[in-house]
């Protein structure tokens, strides 16, 4: 596990979240910790390195 730093699509703070380096890739959605509001994640690992991170607000 790896943290990695972002920036929420919905409040514009820097936040946080520990990715499993061991997965290739996924997507999943989780809340922000700032704000509560869900952010869509998609990441994926290359040999443990990060090669995608994308990071999407989802509408309410």
């Amino acid at each position: 596990m790896e943290e990695y730093f972002f920036q929420c699509p919905h409040c514009w703070e820097e936040i946080s979240m520990l990715f499993d380096t061991s997965v290739k890739s996924q997507t999943y959605i989780e809340d922000c910790e700032v704000c509560c509001n869900p952010i869509q994640i998609e990441i994926g690992f290359t040999n443990g390195e990060l090669t995608i991170l994308e990071i999407n607000n989802i509408d309410q």
